[in-house]
């Protein structure tokens, strides 16, 4: 487990348990911290410098999100997911970028627009470099959340990707993954632009679905 510092616990604007929570977020989305790995508060407490209330304070945070889980025997645990939850997780997943391409095709701004096109066609330069492709995909699917102008159905999301993290590796280093995933966003940026809803919605649940596929792939399913 690496939990070491990026954020400055010198920033007085940054309470100890908010510093806490997004380092561990941020292990568990970059795979510092893996599904099941105990999360012993006096460890914790002692590698990121802080006491054991803002780290306890932290995991209870994260216990609501269902990214870390109470084990009778373990104590609190990575949350494990299984593959039915994957299923179950994607299934979701699928429904929801749908919306959010459909909602996005409406009410995008034009500053969005050009956004969500630069961002998809920055993927192809990217093709090589996997840590810079992972975190330009985070963005492009950041934002075309956001420029469906819905916070309920933002918030679901995020919690939704917060699960997916929880997956271990993305799936774009699977072979022919990533230049599939930048033909897939450079044709939902496209139906988004021409203000096509149906066709939009259609290409986010599709790009899920292959997700998944890949997703299923890297575990050996």
């Amino acid at each position: 487990m690496n939990l070491d510092d990026s954020a400055s616990l010198d920033d007085p604007s940054l309470p100890r348990s908010e510093f806490v929570y997004r380092k561990l977020r941020e292990a568990i989305r970059d795979g510092s911290l893996t599904a099941g790995e105990r999360m012993r508060e006096i460890d914790l407490a002692k590698q990121l410098g802080v006491s054991r209330t803002p780290v306890r304070e932290a995991l209870g945070r994260l216990e609501g999100e269902n990214l870390v889980t109470l084990d009778a025997t373990r104590g609190m645990i990575v949350t494990r997911i299984s593959i039915e939850e994957v299923h179950e997780l994607y299934a979701m997943r699928e429904i929801l970028e749908g919306a959010a391409a459909a909602l996005a095709a409406r009410f995008a701004t034009p500053v969005e627009l050009a956004m969500l096109r630069e961002i998809a066609n920055r993927d192809e330069t990217l093709l090589g470099n996997v840590a810079d492709l992972v975190s330009n995909n985070r963005l492009f699917h950041q934002t075309l959340h956001r420029s469906g102008h819905n916070r309920y159905l933002l918030k679901t999301l995020n919690s939704i990707h917060g699960s997916i993290d929880l997956l271990g590796p993305t799936s774009l280093t699977i072979d022919g993954r990533a230049p599939a995933a930048e033909r897939e966003h450079q044709a939902l940026v496209a139906a988004i632009e021409r203000r096509d809803s149906r066709a939009a919605e259609e290409m986010a649940r599709s790009h899920v679905r292959a997700s998944l596929q890949a997703r299923l792939k890297r575990m050996g399913q």
